[in-house]
């Protein structure tokens, strides 16, 4: 069985590197470095999961948020950012977002926040 693909869309290489070791032997992972690139993806590939940084180059995470929700696609988004600001949480609810994480994530919310989301179907 093929292991779930999860989108990582984060301008910081350590995140990007601590996601790979909590998540990499799990799910197949493909990294995105800012908001451009992740839509790219997005067009390209489907995936299981986006996690999203909030605080990016380019595009910032909300709107590449609105951009997944307003172009119809149905792939589940968990918003990830070390502003831990309750409006920007629940702006990127009510853009669509199923769930906000605050960095620094611990190890066991980060796999039970993904694995949470991918039993849903």
């Amino acid at each position: 069985m093929p292991k779930p693909r999860i989108l990582v869309a984060d301008d910081e290489e350590g995140v990007r590197e601590s996601l790979n070791l909590i998540l990499g032997e799990e799910y197949e992972l493909v990294f995105a470095k800012d908001g451009e690139e992740t839509v790219a993806h997005l067009r390209r590939e489907p995936f299981e999961l986006v996690l999203l940084d909030i605080k990016m180059p380019k595009l910032d995470g909300l709107e590449v948020l609105k951009r997944i929700k307003g172009n119809g696609m149905s792939t589940p988004v968990l918003v990830l950012t070390a502003y831990q600001s309750v409006e920007l949480a629940k702006e990127a609810v009510k853009l669509g977002a199923l769930d906000y994480l605050p960095k620094p994530f611990d190890r066991e919310s980060l796999l039970a926040s993904v694995r949470g989301v991918l039993a849903r179907d």
